[in-house]
């Protein structure tokens, strides 16, 4: 721990093995998702030191700090400035301000959900620094405002189902640990940018609003059932736009991935192994196949 520092916390990336949009909320542009989300041992660092002013202060370290953007719109800046402003609503006095040290480890623009949990370590973080003045359901209430990924970091589940906004949870069994292999082909894409992908292509395609299903995946007792039930609606739209991303998935799904999926967004792509020799070959197979990019390896928490 850094000298100073008073509280840390950790920062896990997820992916999604099951993805579905159903539609889109009116008036708040919100999308009602059903997904299930996997947390990886792949993650961020938040170390948290209160000021001795009222500022909120974001200092990015690690091998992709240099791609947070502006502190202004970070979800961590946010996330803080969110949480100091219920304190203040709740217990009428004003929480002091915090300096905050992410240490980026999990690329952005990859559908892993690193801004997300940021911005999840940070409410907890500032909540047990402060002596928890906030209950769950306040956290979960910020949160949910933040992003459709943050109450399931917040959770602090390994495997959740999620529906509505992302908001409505129900924590899944974990399963056993697998290896994960993930491709992080350049450029990344932009979450905006692939829903209104998917919005254009469904208005074009008279698409109308799909009822809720409570996708199989949630019920998927083994490794197996989770790669049968395996799906994200992003896929169909994004691969004719990036086939590279489709020539990663293919590759992962040949040498063993199950599943192989894009993740969120995109656009990291995954595959599941059982076995370091299987999860060793696509590794291999993907540095060749990924000119620019990174190719990482990482397990699933159990």
């Amino acid at each position: 721990m850094t000298q100073g520092v008073e509280a840390v916390e950790e920062a896990p990336a997820k992916v999604n093995l099951h993805l579905e949009v159903l539609g889109r909320e009116e008036g708040s542009g919100f999308h009602f998702i059903e997904t299930v989300f996997q947390a990886l041992e792949l993650s961020d660092q938040l170390e948290f030191q209160l000021r001795p002013d009222d500022s909120v202060m974001l200092e990015g370290h690690g091998e992709f700090s240099d791609r947070m953007g502006p502190a202004e719109n970070n979800l961590v800046v946010q996330a803080a400035r969110r949480f100091r402003a219920a304190v203040a609503e709740t217990s009428g006095t004003p929480s002091p301000g915090v300096t905050i040290r992410l240490t980026k480890t999990i690329p952005t623009e990859a559908g892993l959900g690193g801004g997300s949990s940021d911005a999840a370590a940070t409410l907890r973080g500032l909540n047990r620094l402060l002596g928890e003045p906030l209950g769950g359901r306040a956290l979960l209430a910020i949160g949910a405002e933040l992003g459709s990924d943050v109450p399931f970091f917040l959770s602090e589940s390994e495997r959740s189902l999620a529906w509505g906004r992302g908001d409505r949870l129900l924590p899944l069994p974990s399963l056993p640990a697998r290896e994960v292999i993930l491709a992080l082909p350049v450029p990344g894409v932009s979450t905006p940018w692939a829903y209104g992908m998917l919005a254009g292509d469904r208005e074009e395609a008279g698409w109308r609003r799909a009822p809720p299903s409570l996708c199989r995946s949630h019920a998927a007792r083994d490794w197996k059932e989770v790669a049968a039930a395996a799906r994200n609606d992003f896929e169909g739209v994004l691969f004719p736009q990036r086939p590279d991303l489709q020539r990663l998935k293919t590759a992962l799904a040949a040498v063993g991935g199950e599943p192989a999926l894009l993740s969120g967004t995109g656009a990291a792509v995954f595959g599941v192994f059982a076995g370091t020799e299987a999860a060793d070959q696509a590794e291999t197979v993907l540095r060749r196949l990924i000119s620019e990019g990174r190719v990482l390896r990482t397990r699933t928490r159990t």
